[in-house]
């Protein structure tokens, strides 16, 4: 038990990519990054059987400072210096101003942004269809560098990249024609997410249902001249850690707020940031969206969810 208040900053994947590309991920955790009091960022690996016990220490949510970005591989994380509340998502209004990523998206525009961001733009970037566990489905952007860990921290069930772009401004052009000539949107909240694995569908329902997608969005870019970019057709390798979590089988939304209160579960499969959970004194496993701890202070412990009175009510 301990009294230390850590501010969340989320869940990250931020292991090397599978390698092989055929390989299927183990070995690669996830971990809960918290900031503690001084300042030192940590991360509480999330493998599977780990017990995670947590109280809300605090209202609200509070700031988790800016990035400065000067390459492909180098930026600096500067945390919030006055501890604001959030007001911005999980930022205070000073930080959003100054954070270069909230720049990118209007970079294929003709936005103007600094140098070291621009680096990064510049870097190869690859393009994917994503599909989650009831066939929602969005398009796409990854760096090169964060090819594989962005769609593990997405969490999606299955994904193909259909094309690589030498550089951001292209693959960000191209995401906007598969959006507007496919449909295709560029987000699934969470929240859906979460609900779509309480009861996901069949593997191969969802496969079929990204291929189809992926191959319409290859046939539009395809037929869309222009250079700078090639169509590729390449599957996702999804993490072994999330397997569980993606199957077909009887489960339940977690029925706790996460913005107060005490928790505790064991972390049995992890998608994204989205827990398959095992209460003690339950045999029936809970989906948890952990990204709704992001930007909240907690106090680590040996704390446990209550039990819904009548589990019968949750079939």
């Amino acid at each position: 038990m301990t009294d230390t208040r850590y501010l969340v900053h989320g869940v990250f994947w931020d292991g090397p990519a599978p390698v092989p590309a055929a390989a299927s991920g183990k070995g690669v955790l996830p971990v809960l990054r918290l900031q503690d009091p001084d300042g030192t960022l940590t991360g509480l690996a999330l493998d599977a059987g780990t017990r995670l016990g947590f109280r809300l220490a605090a209202k609200g949510k509070h700031c988790l400072g800016h990035h400065n970005v000067h390459g492909p591989a180098h930026r600096d994380h500067v945390l919030c210096p006055e501890r604001a509340a959030a007001t911005k998502g999980s930022q205070c209004e000073r930080c959003f101003v100054l954070d270069d990523s909230r720049l990118i998206h209007d970079f294929h525009r003709g936005g103007r942004v600094p140098p070291g961001l621009r680096a990064y733009l510049m870097q190869p970037h690859w393009l994917y269809v994503a599909t989650f566990a009831t066939g929602a489905s969005k398009v796409g952007t990854a760096s090169d560098l964060r090819k594989w860990n962005r769609l593990a921290e997405q969490g999606a069930v299955v994904a193909r990249y259909i094309a690589r772009a030498e550089d951001g401004r292209v693959v960000r052009i191209l995401e906007d024609m598969i959006t507007r000539d496919a449909g295709l949107p560029q987000q699934v909240r969470a929240a859906a997410k979460a609900a779509a694995l309480v009861a996901p569908a069949a593997a191969v329902e969802l496969d079929a249902v990204n291929g189809r997608l992926a191959g319409e969005a290859r046939t539009l870019l395809a037929g869309a001249g222009g250079e700078g970019f090639e169509v590729v057709d390449e599957r996702w390798v999804r993490p072994e850690l999330a397997a569980n979590a993606c199957a077909p089988a009887a489960r339940h939304a977690y029925p706790h707020d996460l913005a107060a209160g005490t928790h505790g579960f064991r972390v049995d499969s992890l998608s994204g940031s989205i827990a398959l959970a095992a209460l003690d004194g339950s045999d029936l496993e809970f989906v948890v969206n952990l990204g709704q701890l992001k930007a909240r202070m907690i106090e680590l412990g040996d704390h446990g969810s209550d039990v819904p009175a009548v589990q019968e009510a949750l079939f």
